[in-house]
């Protein structure tokens, strides 16, 4: 795998390294070893799936709290989504700011997220599906989020949101 840290710190793209032959290719998309030499998570306790049927299908953009705070590695099983997270680290020079990657199946790119990251995506093609492993178990109690079209955060989405639940409409604004 190649890490590469964004302007995030702490956040990483990660880039397979695909062994290949007539058959196709072999790559590995974890190793505790590797993590732990780039000082991220090592423990996920829970996986999870999200299928989006349509194009501009928004979910997000989600954290949980401390205790509950989670880190997660993403990536795109079919189709393609953009993925978006914000610092929410109060101490962090990058605080309230976000970056934007691009996880299709094609391109097989993972992104790490670290705690107190809102996390949030948008499907840019139909049947996409994405895989998280999380270090944390989901705690409800702990649950938060931020809104997605937030004017304070100021986040351009590449594709027009179509699809959005009710919940992820209503997050509240952040304080000014």
């Amino acid at each position: 795998m190649r890490f590469a840290e964004t302007r995030l710190k702490g956040a990483f793209v990660i880039d397979l390294e695909r062994r290949e032959d007539e058959r196709g290719f072999f790559a590995r998309t974890f190793c505790a070893r590797e993590f732990a030499e780039h000082r991220l998570n090592t423990t996920f306790v829970q996986c999870h799936t999200s299928f989006n049927r349509s194009t501009g299908t928004l979910r997000g953009m989600h954290y949980q709290r401390p205790p509950a705070a989670e880190t997660k590695l993403i990536r795109c099983t079919s189709g393609a989504f953009c993925d978006i997270i914000v610092d929410l680290r109060e101490d962090s020079p990058t605080y309230l700011q976000h970056i934007a990657v691009e996880l299709t199946a094609e391109n097989r790119t993972q992104l790490y997220v670290p705690e107190m990251f809102a996390h949030g995506f948008i499907t840019l093609a139909p049947d996409t599906e994405i895989a998280y492993q999380v270090g944390a178990f989901y705690a409800p109690e702990y649950e938060a989020g931020l809104r997605y079209d937030d004017p304070r955060l100021a986040i351009t989405w590449p594709v027009p949101a179509r699809v959005i639940s009710e919940k992820d409409r209503n997050w509240p604004l952040l304080q000014r």
